[in-house]
């Protein structure tokens, strides 16, 4: 054998320890114009090649996407349900333009216990201007709101006091001007109990499970009784959700020029509450498509579930987050401290076929770190 033939079969080979195959080795590739050595380079360069894309797929494969869930059913039944419906040729296949996914927010996606993050801003606002506003100083409902009087709020079908003081914190200025006062608050908020901001409220494994879901070629939506202005200030920096992906709670608004600035003023016009029945026309009215997966915690969110759910002519999945984790969040379903009561749907759960979200049991973390 010639030292060239003999270059050519062993001279040019070395054994990768990155991945545990033959290679050859770039320092003995010498000039084209040898056979047995141009041979060699195009087999090391191949091999090489055929190296970084294992490494590559070994790395992907053990980048877990959802780690702050436990492998248990809730996790193994979303992580089934996406993988079949992204498998061309499954039989149950679902085109991207098809693969929404709706969430709700308070009790969903972040805390709503000791009371709605939404509540803290109402208070803030009307601590803020009652001293300078004696007329809304001497509002009944803003001095049941100002005493810490929830029931007096949350009193009544319709929650009439509630719905007042939202309409004095969320009506009468531009959108431009309502989103500075919602990012000026949400600046300097701290929970009640966690004394955390309010990106440590948010729940981790949703947050994981939102970007699972975008990189598998969902549209994610939050779909929430919350003020749709109101969300859109911090959607896409929590979620990563961008404001026209928000739909909530609703009033009026009207154009108007003053001095050569056009804006839009909020009314308390027409007020669209995006609750229990609401939800499915909201999605209905903003994104004309029937989602394949809705999340929610709520009674509120039950026929947000079933219109996902039921008589969907696509493969859906329906998700509800059970609050069961009083040490490190809160637990409670049919009486919880202010919203987000849980009975009715989690009755219908089984016989629906939702997935049930134990959060103490199926989440390794809750909060988000800060």
């Amino acid at each position: 054998m010639t030292a060239d033939a003999k270059y050519g079969l062993w001279g040019a080979m070395n054994f990768c320890t990155a991945c545990g195959r033959t290679t050859a080795s770039a320092g003995d590739v010498r000039p084209q114009g040898h056979g047995p050595r141009t041979r060699a380079a195009r087999w090391w360069l191949a091999t090489l090649l055929v190296c970084v894309l294992s490494m590559h797929a070994s790395t992907a494969v053990a980048a877990d996407p959802l780690p702050s869930w436990r492998d248990r059913a809730s996790r193994q039944a979303i992580v089934a349900f996406v993988e079949k419906v992204t498998a061309r040729g499954s039989g149950e296949y679902v085109e991207e333009a098809e693969r929404i996914a709706v969430f709700d927010n308070d009790g969903t996606l972040w805390s709503e216990a000791p009371m709605p993050v939404q509540m803290d801003f109402v208070l803030h606002e009307l601590k803020r201007r009652a001293p300078q506003e004696p007329e809304l100083a001497s509002d009944p409902m803003v001095q049941a709101a100002l005493a810490g009087d929830f029931d007096a709020l949350m009193a009544g079908q319709s929650h009439a006091g509630l719905l007042r003081v939202l309409q004095l914190t969320h009506t009468g200025m531009t959108t431009d001007d309502f989103r500075r006062r919602v990012r000026a608050w949400a600046a300097q908020y701290r929970h009640p109990r966690f004394g955390a901001g309010l990106a440590a409220v948010t729940y981790t494994p949703m947050r994981e499970l939102l970007d699972y879901l975008r990189n598998n070629g969902f549209t994610t939506y939050i779909v929430s009784g919350g003020g749709a202005d109101f969300m859109r200030a911090f959607a896409q920096e929590l979620y990563g959700v961008p404001p026209e992906q928000v739909i909530g709670s609703t009033t009026d608004t009207e154009f108007v020029l003053a001095d050569g600035v056009a804006a839009l003023r909020k009314t308390s016009e027409r007020m669209f509450i995006d609750d229990k029945l609401a939800k499915p026309v909201g999605i209905h009215e903003r994104i004309g498509r029937r989602p394949v997966m809705a999340v929610g915690n709520s009674d509120g969110d039950q026929a947000m579930l079933e219109y996902t759910t039921l008589g969907n002519p696509h493969p859906s999945l329906g998700v509800l987050v059970h609050h069961t984790d009083a040490r490190r969040e809160y637990a409670y379903d049919a009486s919880p401290p202010v919203s987000g009561r849980l009975a009715n749907a989690l009755a219908v759960a089984p016989s629906r076929g939702w997935i049930v979200v134990d959060m103490a049991a199926d989440w390794s973390n809750v909060l988000h770190p800060h």
